[in-house]
């Protein structure tokens, strides 16, 4: 009886090693945000943090984690590529303020290659949009690319409508589209994304101190409290980075200057720990409402 032909076994193909994703991260939530979502999803993630500013957290989220210098991207660059990304997202603050210090360089003390970038394109504008391309700018010169984190978890941004009980007032309502349009201009202009209104007036525009102190000023300037905060997006705004962002501190911050209502633009703004936000805001009797660039062209137009 002939003995049956035994076939080979073909074992399945092991799939190369995914490329970690690189994190570039400042300060603040959503770098950790990122993080998590990135992991949930199973995607590695290699994240180089500014010194000083990062959270330790992201040490036990990420697959690889080290930490450069601020004014170090030469530094930042070699080690991302020694990780073997190609692919880098932004995220997380760097206190724009730094830049006024007293003996910035003492302070900073760049690398050659901070310099030659600082040098080449940021010492006659150093808008937020100029520093940040510039950066991206420099990293693409070592074929690493920037993406936005967004793509990875879209789930932040905030969706249209009332996320509070609590209603913005017909008085408020004016406040909400007069600073809309100036929100939107200065956006245009590179400035800031946020103004503060109370009863048809601007009360602060945001600028280099950013949207909490900005918050706080407001506060100082009107005792009685009761003002609107307007957040949006710039016109050109670019998703890869300075994406509008509001969080538990932001509402604390609005709590403690009096602040009762805040509009933010939907779809194009991250709202970290939102369950948490929204109830917070509750407590207070602080308003949060997100509406759509189109739905406020209507408006104002109509």
């Amino acid at each position: 009886m002939p003995v049956p032909a035994i076939m080979p076994v073909r074992l399945p193909e092991s799939s190369p090693p995914q490329r970690p994703i690189g994190l570039l991260a400042g300060s603040g939530r959503f770098p950790v945000a990122f993080a998590r979502a990135a992991r949930r999803a199973g995607l590695p993630v290699y994240c180089v943090g500014v010194l000083g500013l990062v959270s330790e957290e992201l040490a036990e989220l990420c697959d690889g984690f080290a930490t450069a210098p601020l004014a170090r991207f030469g530094k930042a660059i070699k080690l991302f590529k020694r990780a073997g990304v190609s692919q880098i997202v932004m995220a997380g603050k760097i206190e724009k303020t730094v830049l006024v210090h007293p003996f910035l360089f003492w302070r900073l003390l760049p690398d050659w290659r901070t310099m030659y970038m600082w040098l080449r394109h940021a010492a006659r504008d150093k808008r937020d949009d100029t520093l940040l391309l510039m950066v991206i700018q420099e990293f693409e010169r070592d074929q690493l690319t920037f993406g936005s984190a967004l793509d990875y978890c879209p789930e932040l941004l905030v969706k249209h409508g009332f996320l509070t009980r609590r209603k913005p007032t017909p008085a408020q309502w004016q406040d909400i589209f007069l600073g809309w349009q100036m929100a939107k201009e200065m956006g245009r202009l590179d400035i800031g994304q946020s103004v503060m209104v109370k009863d048809a007036a601007v009360l602060a525009v945001e600028a280099i101190e950013g949207t909490d102190n900005c918050i706080r000023r407001a506060g100082e300037l009107c005792r009685r409290g009761g003002f609107t905060v307007v957040k949006v997006a710039k016109p050109q705004q670019d998703m890869r980075f300075d994406v509008p962002t509001i969080g538990m501190a932001s509402i604390d911050t609005m709590h403690q200057s009096g602040a009762r209502v805040l509009a933010i633009e939907s779809d194009k703004t991250i709202v970290l720990d939102q369950d948490e936000v929204v109830k917070l805001a509750d407590q207070l009797g602080i308003a949060i409402v997100a509406l759509s660039a189109q739905e406020m062209q209507l408006r104002l137009s109509a």
